[in-house]
């Protein structure tokens, strides 16, 4: 084949597949360069071959690259220092020998190559389009019809050489496609690397169930109204949060519709997922109250430090609030981003209750305070020692029974404490309910500990009985009964270990 007829090759593929010609141009030389290189079978031949743009005609080159002596050079494709220079003393490391050598033929054998190269590259390059095509929908939706179905994987035609995996994990429920069925699915993810189809879509993820609200809901597409949250159990119950940017709109009715008419048209294409829509609200513990509809909150206690809630209901209410499986509970905790505990009104006295004896207990081992006074403090809202140290002033004289002695000496008893911990570089901790609970313990000296870095009993099991006498207060007897408590644990363990060992030997 000459160089008119390779033209005329390029010029084929080109105005029949719609092909660029600097890819056609690209596969013929690779096919040559391939078809030359089985001429040097013992040899790692670097060959590359060069077509003339204009005229067809084209070159075959052999290359060399020169590498440094202290590496083992490739045969037929590198040079140590010193066989370049043998060649041309102007070679340096990194530079490359090349010397043109006899081209082979554009036979039939070389066709077909260019041809496999051709077809696969016109593959990546459609692709390619599709990636960037799609690229800037992620997480809207799309439309399609099922190409395929198989065990894994339910292959969907997007039109023109578009198609999408929607794996089987990303159907709801029992969902059952059949070929050319026509579905809807969120495109979830857009992956580059790989074989195959690299568009992946969900019917599962929680955007699915936004972007049917927007075509239902025109006020939420012309952002009157917006979602500010979604969390889905797929298939079973989901729930959103929604607000309002106009005062004369009630969201929760735009979207539930003329007799439900919009929230049931989402809920059918969700395989009858029930969902609950809810009222936004920038206050957190009524964001959470609105969430756990329909269960009626009695109270909520916020610890923002770990970002959860204690949420009190009715006993009669508790099983509501909670949901099947800790459903109603668990999406309420996703749609408002807060860890959610909910217990019984009895159990959230008790909670309480604990957490107070533990204040007062914590006052009065680190202030050396009475118990009397150690109660006043939580009673007034204390929690901590920074509180007592650092509340203005005014606010602790107001408080009955205080005066301004007595102030000052908590408050200088307080910032001895945190300057203490400063200087160790510790912050002032507190012991686990394990170490303040256990036999023997009383909460001066649990405090005592921890104030040493001792906060569970794991901890105080490994200490020494020489180490425990070192606190004021502890005797040697005192100190032994008590490590010998804490290291309970281990002998249960070890006797657990040897029955199993004893089991199995049986």
């Amino acid at each position: 084949m000459d160089g008119k007829e390779i033209l005329q090759v390029v010029e084929l593929f080109s105005n029949e597949k719609g092909i660029p010609k600097a890819i056609v141009f690209d596969a013929i030389e690779h096919a040559l360069a391939s078809a030359t290189s089985r001429r040097f079978e013992d040899e790692e031949a670097d060959i590359r071959v060069v077509v003339d743009r204009a005229t067809g005609e084209y070159q075959t080159f052999r290359n060399w690259l020169v590498v440094s002596d202290d590496h083992l050079a490739i045969l037929g494709s590198e040079l140590t220092t010193e066989e370049a220079f043998d060649i041309d003393p102007n070679l340096k490391i990194g530079d490359e020998h090349r010397i043109e050598i006899d081209s082979e033929e554009f036979g039939r054998i070389e066709a077909q190559t260019a041809k496999q190269v051709i077809i696969q590259k016109v593959r990546e390059a459609e692709r390619e389009k599709v990636v960037a095509d799609y690229e800037n929908r992620l997480l809207t939706l799309v439309n399609g019809s099922v190409k395929k179905v198989t065990r894994d994987a339910v292959i969907v035609d997007l039109g023109g050489v578009a198609e999408a995996l929607l794996p089987r994990e990303h159907l709801i429920g029992r969902e059952i496609f059949r070929v050319n069925d026509r579905l809807r699915a969120v495109l979830y993810e857009v992956r580059t690397e790989g074989r195959g189809p690299q568009l992946i879509l969900s019917r599962t993820a929680k955007e699915f169930l936004i972007e049917l609200f927007k075509i239902e809901v025109p006020e939420i597409s012309e952002e009157t109204i917006e979602i500010r949250g979604a969390a889905r159990d797929p298939g079973v119950r989901a729930k959103i949060a929604v607000k309002t940017n106009d005062g004369r709109i009630d969201p929760v009715g735009a979207c539930v519709g003329m007799r439900g008419s919009r929230v049931q048209a989402v809920s059918n294409e969700l395989n009858g997922e029930r969902v609950d829509i809810v009222l936004w609200d920038d206050n957190p513990p009524q964001l959470v109250i609105n969430a756990m509809s329909p269960a009626e909150v009695s109270s909520i206690v916020m610890d923002e430090d770990s970002q959860s809630m204690d949420i009190a209901v009715t006993a009669d209410n508790l099983a509501q609030a909670i949901g099947r499986g800790g459903q109603n509970v668990r999406l309420a905790s996703e749609l408002t981003g807060w860890k959610l505990n909910v217990m019984s009104e009895e159990q959230a006295e008790e909670r309480q209750e604990a957490e107070s004896e533990k204040l007062v207990n914590m006052f009065m081992a680190r202030l050396d305070a009475d118990e009397e006074l150690a109660r006043i403090l939580v009673e007034e809202g204390f929690t901590s020692i920074d509180e007592v140290a650092y509340v203005p002033i005014e606010e602790m004289i107001a408080v009955e029974g205080f005066d301004e002695s007595l102030v000052d000496t908590l408050r200088t008893r307080a910032r001895n404490v945190l300057l203490t911990a400063a200087l160790t570089g510790d912050e002032t901790r507190e012991p686990h309910d394990d170490l303040l609970t256990m036999e023997g313990m009383t909460p001066g000296l649990a405090y005592q500990l921890t104030d040493r870095g001792i906060c569970t009993m794991e901890e105080l099991a490994e200490l020494s009985v020489d180490e425990l006498t070192e606190i004021d207060g502890v005797d040697e007897e005192s100190a032994a009964a008590l490590i010998m408590t804490a290291r309970e644990p281990w002998f249960a363990d070890e006797l657990d270990e040897s029955a199993e060992e004893h089991s199995e030997q049986e």
